[in-house]
């Protein structure tokens, strides 16, 4: 399936885009929101992408470059994981280079996940942790229409401390 936009194209991995989820993965100013506690290796990563089926059913997740349409650009990447099909759910997390963020690159490609998770997998739910205080997400997932529904005392812990986690979800009407 080719998800794509006016101005995106969300795709899946391929072995040229090594460097570029290399340098993102391995941005440690990001570990605070992605779990991450520790370095990808690039052998790592080039064997995630070779061996990664592209079945989300398989998986339970699935990794897309963010493109832009108009020359290629990669400009993040979004991540739909913790695939639950008996409940019907999924999360979603998204990371946009900083050079591209605040562009609306963002907002099409949660549309265009929207898209994908509600009307070719048919899931119920799509839901996000959002580090209280992020108030750049936030915004984001709000104007996508997701909804904040609870939070999450002391989630995660960074270098300042234990944060609260807000849930925001998007449910299929």
């Amino acid at each position: 399936m080719f998800l794509q936009s006016d101005n995106i194209v969300l795709r899946a991995l391929e072995p040229e885009d090594l460097d570029f989820l290399y340098t993102l993965e391995n941005d440690a100013s990001l570990w605070g929101t992605t779990n991450t506690v520790s370095p990808y290796s690039k052998y790592e990563l080039k064997q995630y992408i070779a061996s990664s089926p592209r079945d989300i059913y398989t998986q339970g997740q699935l990794k897309l470059i963010i493109e832009r349409k108009v020359d290629g650009e990669r400009l993040g990447l979004l991540d739909l994981f913790n695939f639950d099909y008996h409940n019907s759910r999924l999360e979603v997390g998204i990371m946009i280079t900083e050079p591209f963020r605040r562009s609306g690159y963002a907002f099409e490609a949660l549309q265009q996940a929207r898209e994908y998770v509600f009307g070719f997998l048919h899931l119920h739910q799509i839901y996000c942790h959002i580090p209280v205080g992020n108030t750049a997400s936030e915004s984001l997932f709000t104007k996508a229409g997701y909804k904040k529904t609870a939070t999450l005392p002391g989630w995660i812990q960074c270098e300042t401390g234990w944060v609260d986690v807000i849930i925001m979800i998007r449910v299929n009407a």
